[in-house]
């Protein structure tokens, strides 16, 4: 990886000022190392403007496709930060059995209450 605090790409002033966008796209392509980014540089007095507006094009999609990318990581990482940890995860869990399980007892000690008062009922009415 080259140290941006020196750059070894040259840009002659006359490139930078006709072409400030896509120069700063170039040097700032992740794709390319330096010496791609100074052979473009090199050739761009010589390309057609389609050529120029083809390589603006696929170097702002590579740009726009790295912040996108680096959003949805940042999102992931920001929830992943703000998640709970395993045992947290697992102490959830267990409450939760624990309070269903509660509850599936307390219908079932209901189930048999009722059917205790039906046995009793139709007891009576053979009796």
């Amino acid at each position: 990886m080259s140290d941006k605090s020196q750059p070894t790409v040259m840009v002659p002033a006359e490139i930078k000022g006709k072409h400030p966008e896509l120069v700063d796209l170039i040097l700032g392509s992740e794709s390319m190392n330096d010496e791609e980014r100074q052979y473009w540089i090199n050739i761009l007095p010589v390309m057609t403007p389609e050529q120029i507006e083809n390589l603006r094009q696929i170097l702002q999609n590579e740009k726009n496709q790295l912040k996108a990318i680096d959003a949805k990581y940042s999102k992931e990482m920001e929830n992943l930060g703000r998640g709970r940890s395993v045992d947290e995860m697992s102490k959830i869990r267990r409450e939760k059995r624990t309070s269903r399980k509660n509850s599936e007892n307390v219908y079932e000690e209901e189930e048999r209450r009722k059917e205790q008062e039906i046995l009793k009922a139709i007891a009576e009415i053979e009796g």
